[in-house]
């Protein structure tokens, strides 16, 4: 069964830092590509980055040049590295493993994956 288990979340003012991370367990993840999404209330999820098997990333326009996604398989863990923060960067950040879309060449972004973490929320003012 695969778990995942989101920490790093809190708040934060405008043109801070937070590094998110999310532990994964119950199975060799490093096969799958995962990803990072937001939320806020009344929206669907926006899925942020991603980074595939190979370690090829992608990154959502909003977010591009300020957060970066990346992964350690030694400890199975998925990092996102936020900086110059916004205001509307606020919501409940998710992991997820098994993305329905890995590559954004840009346009729309399906958004969907078959794991979810519980989530962690992170806070800009």
């Amino acid at each position: 069964h695969v778990q995942l288990v989101e920490s790093g979340g809190g708040s934060v003012r405008v043109g801070g830092s937070l590094r998110l991370s999310c532990v994964v367990s119950g199975y060799r993840y490093s096969t799958y590509c995962m990803g990072w999404f937001r939320q806020v209330p009344g929206n669907e999820r926006e899925p942020l980055a991603s980074i595939d098997s190979d370690g090829r990333t992608s990154v959502a326009d909003s977010v591009k040049g300020r957060f970066t996604i990346t992964r350690d398989h030694a400890k199975d863990t998925l990092t996102l590295s936020m900086n110059s923060l916004k205001p509307e960067d606020t919501g409940m950040y998710f992991c997820a493993e098994g993305l329905w879309q890995c590559s954004y060449p840009g346009g729309t972004w399906l958004s969907g994956a078959n794991y979810w973490g519980q989530g962690t929320q992170v806070t800009v003012s």
